[in-house]
């Protein structure tokens, strides 16, 4: 049948509802690192955001207390997103396992439903539409509930699913329906979402094949008419330009499919409708001036048939559909009896065909050196949005002449992907690489630096810690006789100095006085006596006030001496901070430059084989179009025998027909001048008699010198 599904759409739609469903999407930032995720996640860097987003996860889960880390807020989105990264990354082994977990977990129901979508997508991705059935029916309708939208303390947006959820999982339900062969369960699904703005063109046109599929022909019929008179110009079904673009052509899609069907059916003015229908400025219209010509010639009005076929003549001759046009005139003109004209375009066809079967075989040489690798990893790729395009449009590089058409194909998209992102990661690689050298720059220059320092800073270093020591030791001492006061009371501990000065010249007089009494009267000993009893008096009597002050002065002195700690202690890590900046780094800086190396070597095998996988696509491909292109140019060899066989034969006739007429008036005129016949005037024959003369665009010898320039 001339329709066939193709899930190329199907992707395309998933991975757009993937990228506005993902859950990397209006969050608000709590932390800078994962906003250095974000930010590589919105430019579609995918690696560099994936790379440092398990950089986070695996430092997290190895933190001693992970909740005073900033992290820990946006930790559920984190875990969430991982899948999605892989998935939009095609790491889809990874992204299931990421998404399966999230659904083994104690999540709600609405962000179980996300997941299994997710996951449903993965599967979808991968082939497999009998497990993305199953995974769709995981999703549970849980309407019954009132849903609030909250913050866990993981988290993770809570109780209410994207507004085109719905949508999303009917829709691709309906493509995995359509991949096993249950067209009509496809069929009621689609029809439930023909109202639905930003699906309606792919359901449509899905719809349509599935009601063909069915065995619903004609109601497939005029669902895809549906779809091929809609008006994309000004859609309002918010999906950019790019969107739009994409709607228009799948229009002129459509419209083609509809118009080759009705062709092939022996309708041809119904197909013509269809033709009219494809923009000239689309990616199908040189398809639809081929079949706009053979339908015109379906009903025998070759005229009509040059009209299309001429403009698509004046393309580029490298697209299938103006290299069967270069056949398809030149028989037009034969079948108009034009047949030097036809000769003479057979003859630039031939020319034309072994121009690009030579650029063919360029092109596979080109391909066999590498130079075609070397264009797929343009610098500009990521610039132009248009360089495949351009590609065509660069001298001396005919590997790139062909690469619009080559790259037009899924497989070969895929192949390209992977090859240009293990290309990504030989460049990351490098860097990292380099970056080593960096560090290892960097710990020289702190070695350089700070090791004559460091013996200067150790001996000042020393005689703090005794110092210190000293002081916490005095402090203890204090605490301990504090402490025992409150048990058993001393008063003469609390003495001042001035006191303890006094008290002690009052004893140094008591012992000359006792060992001495001859030298010491009674008046001095009363004196000495009332003396030491007011000294005693006051001591006694302002032990408590002083206890509490000498607590109070305590709490003080530990105040001054934790600021003293704190500063001893910046000191110490300062000190090993400097140490460690340019110790202990040699074995771990050579151990990652083994594990560097040693993917290196696995990435260029890997590499080596992708390219013998995108090299060999392209030769297949290039040599299947040149074996069509002799094929071409053996038809036109005999094409063009034949234009001759049949230009000479006209020329023959001609010359026959007129030497006839020569020699019958040279009979009337001799019949004339012996009176046999009577003289008649001569009059000019009609045009209806005229004899056929030969044109020079028929003239067999001016076959080479008429030959139509490109």
């Amino acid at each position: 049948m001339l329709f066939r599904f193709t899930t190329l759409l199907s992707v395309f739609l998933c991975s757009m509802s993937l990228a506005v469903a993902s859950s990397l999407k209006n969050i608000e930032l709590r932390d800078l690192y994962f906003g250095e995720v974000l930010y590589y996640a919105y430019q579609e860097l995918h690696f560099d955001a994936l790379a440092r987003l398990d950089a986070e996860l695996s430092q997290y889960y190895q933190l001693d207390e992970s909740r005073l880390d900033p992290f820990h807020k946006h930790l559920g989105h984190a875990e969430f997103s991982v899948g999605d990264i892989e998935l939009q990354y095609r790491m889809n082994q990874r992204a299931g396992r990421a998404i399966q977990a999230v659904l083994d977990s104690s999540v709600d129901q609405a962000t179980r439903n996300q997941a299994a979508l997710a996951l449903a997508r993965v599967f979808y991705k991968k082939n497999e539409p009998q497990n993305t059935l199953h995974a769709l029916q995981l999703i549970r309708d849980d309407s019954s509930k009132t849903h609030y939208q909250e913050k866990t303390s993981r988290g993770i947006l809570r109780g209410k699913e994207p507004e085109t959820f719905k949508a999303d999982v009917a829709y691709l339900r309906a493509s995995a329906s359509i991949d096993i062969g249950q067209f009509n369960v496809a069929a009621n699904s689609l029809q439930a979402l023909k109202n639905e703005k930003n699906l309606q063109g792919f359901v449509l046109y899905n719809l349509g094949i599935a009601l063909i599929q069915s065995g619903k022909e004609q109601q497939g019929i005029d669902v895809l008419d549906e779809l091929g008179s809609m008006d994309f110009s000004n859609s309002g079904m918010g999906q950019g330009s790019s969107g739009a673009n994409g709607l228009l052509a799948l229009k002129d899609k459509t419209n083609l499919k509809l118009a080759y069907h009705h062709l092939e059916k022996n309708k041809p003015k119904q197909a013509q409708k269809y033709f009219e229908r494809v923009r000239l400025d689309g990616p199908y219209s040189n398809r639809a001036l081929l079949g706009a010509g053979w339908v015109a010639v379906s009903q025998g009005r070759y005229d009509r048939a040059l009209v299309p076929w001429s403009m698509l003549h004046q393309r580029a001759e490298t697209n299938y559909s103006v290299q069967e046009v270069l056949m398809a005139v030149p028989y037009a003109y034969s079948k108009l009896n034009v047949y030097g004209k036809a000769a003479n375009l057979y003859d630039r066809a031939m020319d034309v065909f072994a121009e690009e079967i030579n650029r063919l075989d360029d092109s596979i040489k080109n391909i066999r050196k590498g130079k075609f690798l070397i264009a797929l990893l343009d610098d500009n790729a990521g610039k132009d949005k248009n360089w495949v395009v351009n590609l065509r449009e660069l001298p001396d590089a005919p590997e790139t002449r062909y690469i619009l058409e080559l790259m037009a194909s899924h497989s070969f998209q895929q192949s390209y992907k992977n090859y240009h992102d293990l290309a990504e990661l030989h460049q990351h690689l490098d860097k990292w690489l380099a970056d080593l050298i960096v560090y290892e720059e960097m710990i020289e220059l702190r070695r350089i630096y700070q090791q004559p320092l460091l013996p200067v800073v150790e001996k000042e270093f020393k005689k703090l810690d005794a110092r210190i020591k000293l002081r916490l030791e005095q402090r203890n001492n204090l605490a301990s006789k504090i402490k025992n006061m409150l048990i058993s009371p001393r008063p003469e501990h609390l003495a001042t100095s001035t006191e303890r000065q006094a008290l002690d010249t009052v004893t140094a007089l008591e012992e000359i006085s006792i060992a001495s009494p001859q030298l010491v009267d009674d008046d001095i000993r009363q004196r000495l006596k009332r003396l030491r009893g007011v000294l005693s008096w006051r001591v006694q009597s302002e032990y408590d006030q002083r206890l509490t002050d000498a607590y109070n002065n305590l709490v003080d002195l530990d105040e001054i001496i934790q600021k003293l700690k704190s500063g001893y202690n910046s000191f110490i890590r300062t000190r090993q901070a400097a140490t460690q900046s340019y110790e202990g780094y040699t074995v771990p800086i050579r151990q990652l430059r083994t594990r560097l190396f040693a993917a290196q070597r696995k990435l260029k095998a890997v590499m080596a084989k992708q390219g013998r996988v995108l090299e060999t696509m392209a030769i297949n491909e290039l040599d299947s179009r040149r074996k069509r292109l002799e094929d071409y140019q053996i038809k036109a060899r005999f094409a063009l025998a034949e234009s001759y066989d049949r230009a000479t034969k006209a020329q023959l006739d001609a010359e026959i027909t007129r030497q006839r007429q020569k020699h019958s008036d040279k009979q009337k005129e001799v019949l004339e001048e012996t009176h046999i016949v009577p003289k008649k005037e001569n009059k000019q024959p009609s045009t209806g008699d005229s004899p056929v003369e030969a044109r020079p665009a028929d003239n067999v010898l001016s076959v080479k010198e008429n030959t139509l320039s490109r």
